[in-house]
């Protein structure tokens, strides 16, 4: 197989997350139109990612936020965005880079990225992280799981379920932003539960 020395899969990527930012450009600039919402999942370990302590030592590799009624002071720049949430009636500023962004998804049409992320790999080279994100990313589009930076559309979401109590053992879920210091949060529902399995 040849080299691909153009590194089209990065290239693609990037495009990729330029949609990300012109959606949330839009949205800082007029609000969120219709029903449209956002799940966005990110690594927590990249350079760039910045959040309070707490939140860090609650999501030390990945954190999904949901962008919807629960946020305030969007901004978006060329390389990163940030954005105001509240945990637990605590309020937060996140500073997300796009490079962090693992994957993207709007329910409310169906749409939805992923992306690799460098940080993954942990403990791998960075050879091993690049030959990693080749082999994905030529993945045939009939594969079960999408391809990063490829157009992931589920068959049917999931509705939400009633909250249950988790089995001993089991990890928590973590609290949903919300809309302000006074109200109380609800379950962050994980990307996984929209994709089909």
């Amino acid at each position: 197989m040849a080299v691909d020395h153009i590194r089209y899969d990065l290239l693609t990527q990037d495009a990729l997350r330029g949609v990300i930012r012109t959606v949330l450009s839009d949205v800082g600039a007029k609000g969120l139109p219709g029903e449209h919402h956002f799940f966005i999942t990110f690594d927590t370990r990249i350079d760039g990612v910045r959040m309070s302590a707490r939140l860090k030592a609650s999501y030390p590799e990945e954190m999904t936020i949901v962008l919807q009624h629960q946020f305030w002071d969007l901004t978006v720049g060329e390389d990163e965005f940030a954005v105001g949430l509240a945990f637990n009636a605590a309020p937060e500023r996140l500073h997300i880079p796009f490079k962090a962004v693992k994957a993207f998804f709007d329910p409310s049409v169906q749409f939805g990225l992923q992306f690799a992320v460098n940080g993954e790999a942990a403990g791998g080279t960075k050879a091993d992280r690049e030959a990693e994100a080749r082999s994905t990313v030529a993945k045939p589009a009939a594969a079960e799981t999408p391809a990063p930076a490829t157009l992931a559309r589920p068959a049917k979401p999931s509705k939400p379920q009633p909250k249950k109590e988790p089995a001993a053992g089991a990890a928590k879920s973590a609290p949903v932003p919300s809309s302000g210091p006074g109200d109380p949060g609800a379950e962050v529902v994980r990307l996984d539960r929209f994709r089909k399995k």
